[in-house]
Formats: C-alpha cells, structure tokens, sequence
C-alpha cells in the first residue's frame, strides 16, 4: 500500500492544471481498491475450516407410534338368495329391520313345487302298501313251507324277491317325498343369525329365480352387535402385535372419541402384493353406534428394534440414489449408507456400519462433501 501511495504523490507532483488531476481521479480509487484487497487477502487465507454441530449414534430404542388405515365390517353379513323359483307372497321386514335367528322374513309361493310334493306324497303311500302285500305275502309263504311240498321252493323266492324290491321302491318314494318337504320349506325364508336387514330388493309379487344369475340378493342381513375391525399392518411390525392385544382407534365419523378393539384373528399370511398381514379386531357394539363399512385409524406403537442405532433425524441424507449418514474420523468426512427403521419426533433408527458412540453430522445435507476436514 505504501509503495502505491509513493507512485501516487509523484504523479500529483508532474501534474500542472487541474484537468491532469481529474483525469487521475479513477486511477487513485482503483489503487486504494488494490491495496485493501492485498491487505484483506491474509485474513481469506486463514479462515477457518467449516464447522458443523455432531452427534453420537446410541443404542437408544425408538419408539413409533403408527397410524393405520381400518375399516369396519360386520361381524357375520349375508346375502338371501331364493333357493327355489317361485313369487314373493309378503315380506315381513325391511332396512333397518332387527330380526333375531329363525325369525320369518318372507314367505314365496310355488304351486308347481307344492303340487309335487303331493304327487310325491302319493307315490311314497302307494309304494308302501304295495310293500306291505308283498311283505305278507312272503310271510305267509314262509310259514307254509314249514309243511313239506306245500310251497315251492321257487314260489317263495319270487315272493322274497318281491318284497324286497317294494321295500326298495317304497324306501326311495319315501327319500322323494321327502326331499319335496325340504324343497317346500324354502318357501319360507327365515334369519340364519341375529342381525339387522341392510337391503331389501323385492316386493309382494315378484318373481324369484333360484337359477338367476346376475340378479341381486332379495335381503342383506348383517350382525352389528358384534364388528370386526380390519386393518392391514406391514411385515416389519406385525410380528410386534398378538391376539389378545388391545388397540386404540378413531373414526371419521366422531372426531376425536377414542374407541377400543382386541386382536382376535391374525391371517399369519403377508400379502405378497402390499407387504402386509391381515389382523382383525373384536369391537362389541351393543349400543349399535358403529356401522359396518366405517373408516377407522388404527393407532399402534411400534417398539425400538435391539439391533439398531439411533440418530437425529437431520443427520439422514436421502437422495434418488442412497441414503446415508455422515461419519466424522479423524476430523475428516466419510458417507456411510444406511437404511431406516422406527422414527420419533427428533430421532430416527439406522441400520448400517455404524458403531455406538460414532460422530455423525446433526445437520447432514447432500451438498457436504467426501473426506473434507471439518471443524467440530
């Protein structure tokens, strides 16, 4: 800087008239740039390395409390088709209806079908008789034959044959007839459980069909006293869950009421397609507030796993390609990937080449580079 101030003075020395001295102005403001730069230059030159806050990877277990999709569903639901053709004479309930098991829903007509359980009928007494004569008849060849050459040997096997083919006959008109009682008896179209009628798709009159295809049921019938909650829980937790064990859950439909179920049924099968088992809850609803069909959010904490570490969740990096931590040794950066696992608030679990107690970067970011020192 002195150097430069020296060339200066002499130059204002040479310089006669004021123009000179204008004209001199810009070079003057260019060496005092040029000197202040050279003085800042040392204090660039010693800047100190960059400085991160660290954190050590611990044993610590992390606790995540999972939030899962749920539905309910009833308990029992069933779909009443008609069993045989015929036409709807009443219906005795309707949506909404509460019948209990064995109760009368509906009662159809069919005079084809009644008709033939009387001929039925018919054939079976008409049968028996037959089988009756036929019956005595041997019987009492039988005792004649107790005198000698008073019935033919062949005479009573005849008899015998007789009476055992009418036994047959009668046996099968009797399997027919009865086989029409039970055909007849669908005509009256009862409650297989307790529940409540959710459809009804049929009136006075209508013609039903056993052989319909595509047709709708005539009622849906549903056990709502009893529910079944479902919810899908993914392979790396569900083997923290047990029958027996109580969950929490809310419903879209009452915001913020809590509501409890008890694992009764795990499908021990993952789906090959979403990663995750089938569990059903128990929810007794004896009140009749949940409907079947409800969505639910199932509330599950999933406990630390043993084997892993756990870090801040800052000190992840994840790019399209990995996701690591950045390990400080000997003051020098070294990314080392990793995969995750439960996650809090603040920490996270990693799973890796990592050791309890290494320094990683608090505030890790893709933009730190490979083996750089750092200032702790």
């Amino acid at each position: 800087m002195k150097m430069n101030q020296v060339i200066l003075f002499k130059l204002l020395i040479n310089l006669s008239d004021m123009n000179r001295v204008t004209l001199l102005i810009p070079f003057i403001i260019l060496l005092a740039a040029c000197g202040h730069q050279q003085e800042a230059d040392p204090a660039v030159a010693s800047a100190a390395a960059p400085h991160y806050s660290l954190a050590a990877a611990s044993k610590t277990p992390v606790e995540q409390v999972e939030q899962l999709p749920a539905q309910l569903a009833a308990y029992q639901e069933v779909s009443i088709f008609p069993k045989v053709n015929g036409y709807v004479q009443s219906v005795l309930v309707d949506i909404g209806s509460h019948v209990r098991q064995g109760q009368l829903l509906m009662v159809l007509v069919a005079p084809e079908l009644e008709q033939a359980t009387l001929q039925a009928k018919e054939k079976f007494e008409r049968a028996k008789a037959d089988f009756t004569i036929s019956k005595e008849e041997y019987e009492r060849l039988t005792e004649a034959a107790a005198t000698p050459g008073a019935v033919s040997p062949l005479q009573l096997a005849a008899a015998k044959a007789k009476a055992s083919a009418d036994s047959s006959l009668a046996n099968a008109e009797r399997a027919n007839w009865q086989q029409q009682q039970v055909m007849g008896s669908y005509l009256n179209v009862t409650a297989p459980f307790t529940g409540v009628i959710t459809a009804r798709n049929v009136h006075p009159g209508a013609l039903v069909s056993a052989a319909a295809k595509d047709a709708p049921p005539m009622l849906e019938l549903k056990q709502i006293e009893h529910l079944r909650l479902q919810v899908d829980i993914p392979e790396h937790i569900a083997e923290d869950l047990r029958n027996s064990d109580t969950l929490s859950f809310y419903l879209t439909a009452y915001p913020g009421k809590a509501f409890t179920g008890r694992i009764a049924r795990k499908s021990m099968n993952i789906s090959p397609q979403f990663r995750s088992e089938r569990v059903e809850l128990d929810v007794y609803n004896q009140s009749e507030t949940l409907t079947p069909g409800m969505f639910a959010t199932v509330l599950f904490t999933s406990k630390g796993n043993p084997s892993a570490l756990s870090v801040p969740k800052s000190a992840v990096v994840t790019s399209t390609e990995r996701k690591y931590v950045i390990v400080i040794i000997d003051g020098k950066t070294h990314k080392v990937d990793v995969s995750t696992g439960n996650q809090s608030a603040s920490q996270i679990e990693v799973f890796g080449a990592l050791n309890p107690g290494d320094s990683v970067i608090a505030n890790a970011n893709d933009e730190i580079k490979d083996n750089i020192t750092i200032k702790q």
